[in-house]
């Protein structure tokens, strides 16, 4: 998972700041690298290394960033090495200067990349989203032409005929925002609409329109864009350097699947996506969950609902609401260390609870303790939760997840790694809680999950869920596959970090 953004403003207004700003908001989806890309006229402007947003930016850095269109990227990794190299965008000089930045993993990356060794086209790294670019760059260069000047010109129709055949030969999820030289930036979501990528309108000082796209429409809210509408599954939008926006679907259609858990973890409370609150859907999951418990447990002795923070929170209230039991806050978190779930290694997950959250004890001390988080995926930071919990006072520990057994990897853009690292696999719920060490274990089921997430005025028909039932909705998933992913994703396979300090200036040859 991974948080991408593109922009492009008044020629007399720069976006290196704004690009900063964004992808400050959009840090919540990746901690492992940040990078933006600037264009002044043909010439890029990159920065890009391993850390968080104010850890890669400096003054020196924002300073030569310059540029009225660009985009950035944060990222999180679910394969391979946590290193520099593999931190986005990427680029390519031939046909011309292309820029990309991807959130989202393609299925079929290995035979992309022999399909582009056979055609020529060089990678410098294992990446699938580097292959996506030369899949795009191939095509485009097959279009290449002058105009009368001898200057390279490309047409409109040539980007939407190339982003058609990234969608015919690239499977698996993926949104997409790139920048073209001299010309513009480019923005287009998977057929099956698994990634989000919205867009959004602001007037400019000129009063002439600029236009962004994001991950989240918390982005688009924050650097004062109204937001317009989610680019459609299989949909391009091309915004020139002039401002001009084009759209265009571009894939043959299939059924809107977007993920599910972009609403049970993933997103801010403040998004919207697809036409979901992302707030809205988790006070519903917390409303059947209280559901389920009641419906389990008539007669419980739940004193005090306490929960995990910070994605846990809304569901507690709601299911706090529901079972008229008091709410309480019980733990403080300290907002300086990441997401535990998204952090590369299981030795820094595990280390990282106790850093990251402190109780407090008035709050446990004889009660009976309904803690309720998002998910579970290994258990870890949840056995060490209920730990802290009964060390704190509590006389009885209950768990409930406000989302359903995680039991499969997910193949789209998630670090859920093989089964057999997935503590609900195989498992009863009695199983688990002796796992985690809890005396009673309460999940949601997928049936009322997805109906809380069924909101707003045109849901969609089905959502990826993928993790939770083993239903890959591209159809191309197979049992090698998975095997093969168990291998690169596997916390071993996570490897150190590699921090770099220079801007890279990118003359483009159109």
């Amino acid at each position: 998972m991974c948080g991408i953004l593109g922009i492009v403003a008044n020629y007399e207004t720069p976006v290196n700041q704004d690009l900063y700003d964004g992808l400050l908001v959009l840090q919540h989806r990746g901690q492992d690298a940040a990078g933006i890309v600037t264009c002044d006229g043909k010439r890029f402007r990159m920065r890009k290394s391993s850390g968080l947003v104010t850890d890669v930016f400096y003054k020196r850095h924002m300073k030569s960033l310059v540029g009225h269109m660009g985009i950035g990227h944060v990222r999180y990794p679910t394969a391979g090495t946590s290193s520099r190299a593999e931190s986005q965008p990427f680029y390519v000089n031939s046909p011309y200067g292309i820029t990309l930045a991807h959130n989202g993993n393609l299925t079929n990356a290995e035979q992309l990349k022999e399909h582009l060794t056979l055609i020529g086209r060089h990678q410098n790294t294992s990446s699938d989203s580097e292959a996506l670019l030369n899949i795009f760059a191939a095509h485009l260069s097959n279009k290449k032409r002058l105009n009368i000047d001898g200057e390279s010109h490309l047409d409109i129709e040539d980007i939407f005929s190339s982003v058609g055949a990234v969608y015919e030969e690239c499977n698996g999820s993926y949104a997409i925002v790139a920048m073209i030289s001299g010309f513009g930036v480019l923005g287009f979501r998977d057929p099956n609409g698994i990634r989000p990528l919205i867009l959004g309108r602001r007037i400019g000082a000129s009063g002439r329109e600029e236009w962004c796209m994001a991950s989240e429409s918390v982005a688009l809210i924050t650097l004062g864009f109204d937001i317009v509408r989610d680019i459609l599954p299989g949909e391009a939008a091309f915004i020139t350097t002039g401002g001009e926006l084009f759209t265009r679907v571009c894939a043959e259609e299939k059924v809107h699947s977007p993920c599910i858990f972009e609403y049970v973890y993933f997103a801010r409370p403040d998004s919207i996506i697809d036409g979901i609150s992302v707030h809205e859907a988790r006070r519903n999951m917390g409303i059947a969950l209280a559901e389920r418990i009641i419906a389990e447990t008539p007669n419980h002795e739940i004193d005090v609902v306490i929960p995990i923070p910070d994605s846990g929170r809304i569901s507690a209230l709601a299911l706090a609401e529901r079972l008229g039991v008091s709410y309480r806050e019980g733990f403080v978190k300290n907002r300086y260390v990441g997401r535990t779930f998204i952090m590369p290694g299981q030795e820094i997950r595990k280390d990282s609870v106790r850093k990251k959250l402190n109780v407090m004890p008035k709050e446990f001390e004889g009660r009976n303790v309904l803690l309720v988080d998002d998910s579970i995926v290994r258990g870890n930071t949840s056995k060490k939760i209920i730990e802290m919990s009964r060390d704190a006072g509590a006389k009885t520990v209950y768990f409930a997840s406000a989302a359903p057994p995680v039991c499969n990897p997910n193949v789209y853009g998630i670090d859920m790694p093989a089964a057999s690292e997935l503590i609900a696999t195989g498992r009863t719920n009695a199983e688990i809680a002796e796992q985690i060490g809890c005396d009673k274990m309460f999940y949601q089921t997928i049936e009322d999950l997805v109906e809380a997430c069924s909101i707003g005025e045109n849901p969609p028909s089905r959502f990826d869920s993928s993790c939770f039932d083993g239903n890959y909705v591209t159809g191309d998933v197979t049992a090698d596959y998975l095997a093969e992913l168990e291998l690169a994703r596997h916390d071993d396979a996570k490897q150190g970090i590699d921090m770099g300090d220079e801007i890279i200036e990118i003359h483009n040859e159109a």
